[in-house]
This record gives structure tokens, C-alpha cells and sequence, in this order.
């Protein structure tokens, strides 16, 4: 693709010593350690009721970035590196997406406990045969696409399948549910979906917090919000192509009330996901700047600061190219 940059090797099991740097490595630690202590120095200005985290972690090309230390392959990347995800100074949670396309197994979660500090917390994704309303017409869906889901917001499902290992192997690290409700193949009532919505909340296990993320703005109403009220759930302040701005859903009445905020940057107004993948591979540095998303997160931190809540910011590498520098861009804001 033109103007794309060539990928780096980081590793092979063909070359069991290949590491994460191509360049001399008394350079490369000096460097870093250079970096270190600016992104120190950032987060101890910081608020404390603040993390920053990014939408999954396995990015090779954030190597120099968030990765210093040497992989042989890249199955002991994808096994050890929250770890080291987790030293990163700005990184106090990430998002464990994985958690949408398939419950994340206990054995997993048991190792991904392993490696994380006591004060980390990770935002999981609810696994989409519960936050489904229907299925897309798409090969993958076999026999359901296009079909309603009759699991949609099933509690006793979420309790078995979803909750049940998390409990089991993972409660110390666990922050809130995000419960996205991605766009149904056929329109959605808003008083069908709030009465649904009532009842799995009503229902579901409630000891981990529920944030309840949109795609689709014709369910953004009175009656979610209300519903959210009811049960102390939070709305996800998303952004993404197809969704009102930060800024028009802060102006939604009662949609920032309660004791957390969760926030997710993802995709541009118009964006489409596969096209910024490729563009934006392989993720090592900022392509494209959102100069208003950003003023927006920021505003809309400060309020909920200062109405004494506990912020998530999750960032997606495809909000504006590398999800780990537009992490320091925007503590820099915050703290400048």
C-alpha cells in the first residue's frame, strides 16, 4: 500500500533470539529509559481515580512504545506481554475484547491474573451471543445470519458462561462489563430494548459495574437513561463512526451521573474499521490527529472528576493510529 511503512521482524520461530529492536541496544535502552521517566513524571500528575488503558494489547508494532523486552516467538508475546503492558506508567487497565467474540477461558484469566499488579483493573467485553440482538447476514454466522437472537440479553447465560470464570479466576483484576450492543440487522423498538435491558440488570450478577455501549444512536433515550439510573449502570461514551460526538452525548440529561465513567475512542465520524487496519498497521505511530476528540475527552474527564467518579479511558489504535501515544497525548491535556 503506498506511504504504508514496512513491517519490522519482532520475532519467528525460525529465529528464537530475534528480539524487539533492529537497533544497537545500549541506544535503545538509553532511549527508553529517556521516555520512562517522562511518562513517570506524567502519571504522577495524574488523578488517581483516572486509567488510561487501550482496546487489547498484542500490537508488535508497539514495540519501543510499550514493549523493551526481548520475545522469542510470538506465541510467548501474546502469553507473557500484559505484563509488561502493565509497567507502562500511563496503563492501568486494558480492554480484554477477546471477551465478545468467545468467553475468555478460566485458564486464561488465571494467567493473565499472574501477571498483573494489585491496583490494575481490566474492562471485559460480554460476549456478544448475550449482547447480540440479531445476527448479521455474514458467512461467519452460518445458520443464524440474519436471524433475531433469542439469547439477547440473557442473564442466566451471561451468569454461567461470561461471569462464572471471571469469579473464579480473575475478580481482583476485574473492572466493569462492557455490554456493547452492536446494530441489529432489523430495527429496534427503544422501549423493547430499555424493557430488556431492565431485565438483565434486574438479573445479572451485579458485582463487577455494568457500562452499556450504543452503536446504534436511535436507542440513546429518556428511557435507557432512566433505565441505567435504576440499576447504577453506566452509559459508554463512545467514540465511534456511527454514534453522536463526545461532546453531543455529554449534553444527553442524566447521562453523567452515578460513580463511574467509561469512555472508549475508536473509530472516526465515517470511518470504517477494516480500511484504517490497513491504513493505520502497524501501529507505531499517529496517522491521523482528532484534535476535537480529544478537547472533548478531556472536558468530559474533568466533569466527571469533579463529580468525585472513577474514569476508564480505553483507546482503540484506530481512533487516530497508535492507541498507546494518543494514551500520552491525552494525559499530557489533562495534566497541562
Amino acid at each position: 500500500m503506498p506511504g504504508r511503512r514496512p513491517k519490522s521482524p519482532l520475532f519467528g520461530d525460525d529465529e528464537p533470539q530475534l528480539g524487539l529492536f533492529d537497533r544497537p541496544e545500549e541506544d535503545a535502552r538509553d532511549s527508553s529509559e529517556d521516555v520512562a521517566h517522562e511518562l513517570e513524571s506524567i502519571r504522577d500528575r495524574l488523578p488517581a481515580k483516572l486509567r488510561f488503558g487501550t482496546s487489547s494489547w498484542t500490537f508488535p508494532g508497539w514495540a519501543g512504545l510499550v514493549y523493551h523486552q526481548r520475545y522469542p516467538n510470538q506465541r510467548a508475546f501474546l502469553r507473557d506481554s500484559l505484563g509488561e503492558y502493565a509497567q507502562h506508567p500511563l496503563m492501568r487497565t486494558v480492554g480484554i475484547d477477546r471477551g465478545y467474540y468467545t468467553p475468555v477461558p478460566e485458564e486464561d484469566l488465571a494467567a493473565y491474573a499472574l501477571q498483573l499488579p494489585s491496583d490494575f483493573r481490566a474492562a471485559m467485553k460480554v460476549w456478544q451471543r448475550v449482547t447480540m440482538p440479531g445476527y448479521p447476514k455474514h458467512p461467519r454466522y452460518g445458520a443464524d445470519a440474519g436471524k433475531e437472537n433469542p439469547d439477547f440479553l440473557d442473564a442466566e447465560l451471561f451468569a454461567r458462561a461470561v461471569h462464572a470464570p471471571v469469579c473464579e479466576a480473575f475478580s481482583r483484576h476485574m473492572g466493569p462489563w462492557i455490554v456493547e450492543v452492536p446494530p441489529s440487522p432489523t430495527p429496534l423498538d427503544p422501549t423493547w430494548f430499555c424493557e430488556k435491558l431492565d431485565a438483565f440488570l434486574e438479573s445479572a450478577p451485579s458485582d463487577f459495574p455494568f457500562a452499556i455501549e450504543l452503536r446504534d444512536r436511535k436507542l440513546l433515550t429518556s428511557g435507557y437513561v432512566q433505565t441505567l439510573r435504576k440499576h447504577g449502570a453506566a452509559h459508554v461514551f463512545n467514540y465511534w463512526s456511527r454514534m453522536p460526538s463526545l461532546a453531543q452525548q455529554m449534553r444527553v440529561e442524566g447521562l453523567l451521573e452515578g460513580s463511574l465513567l467509561v469512555v472508549r475512542l475508536l473509530l472516526p465520524p465515517g470511518a470504517r474499521y477494516a480500511d484504517l487496519k490497513e491504513a493505520y498497521a502497524p501501529f507505531d505511530r499517529i496517522v491521523a490527529p482528532q484534535s476535537a476528540m480529544r478537547q472533548d475527552l478531556v472536558r468530559l474527564v474533568r466533569a466527571a472528576l469533579d463529580r468525585d467518579m472513577e474514569c476508564y479511558v480505553l483507546v482503540n489504535n484506530k481512533a487516530e493510529g497508535s492507541s498507546p501515544l494518543t494514551v500520552r497525548a491525552l494525559a499530557e491535556l489533562l495534566v497541562g
